[in-house]
């Protein structure tokens, strides 16, 4: 895994290999059974844009996540936004997965923007996000893709 926030300090930026084809790696990207073994269960996803959607978090006080495909091209490019709408500062971010063939495997980059890091509730956000991302989030979509 591979980060790299030179270029925009204010967002998460993180590579990673799959030695799995990119169809697979978009498929647990893209498909509501997998997204949920890996991040959370959407309601009412397609990769398709302009689909909205959202992420319920389970027993947590803030337990809605309110999102809109942004883009969608298959094996390519998955972007999103996502809300907050029920924070105390309520927040809007860009997530974007950007995948690349590389021989028989796959490079996957995720982007993450919003963060105005010259707040410090943000700032704290956006580096537990990237936290979260490097430590939780990606090794279990690792896991998923290798299924």
């Amino acid at each position: 895994m591979i980060a790299d926030t030179h270029l925009n300090p204010a967002a998460i930026e993180l590579g990673s290999f799959f030695p799995q084809p990119s169809d697979a790696v978009w498929r647990a990207l893209t498909e509501p059974d997998l997204l949920e073994r890996w991040l959370l269960r959407p309601t009412g996803f397609a990769a398709s844009a302009g689909t909205r959607f959202r992420f319920t978090i389970p027993n947590a006080i803030i337990n809605e996540i309110v999102c809109e495909v942004l883009t969608a091209q298959p094996r390519e490019r998955l972007t999103y936004s996502s809300n907050y709408p029920q924070a105390d500062y309520p927040t809007r971010w860009i997530v974007d997965w950007t995948l690349w063939p590389q021989g028989r495997g796959t490079r996957l980059l995720l982007t993450q923007t919003g963060f105005d890091i010259a707040d410090r509730r943000q700032k704290m956000a956006r580096n537990a996000m990237e936290r979260s991302w490097k430590r939780n989030l990606l090794p279990r979509l690792g896991e998923v893709i290798r299924r």
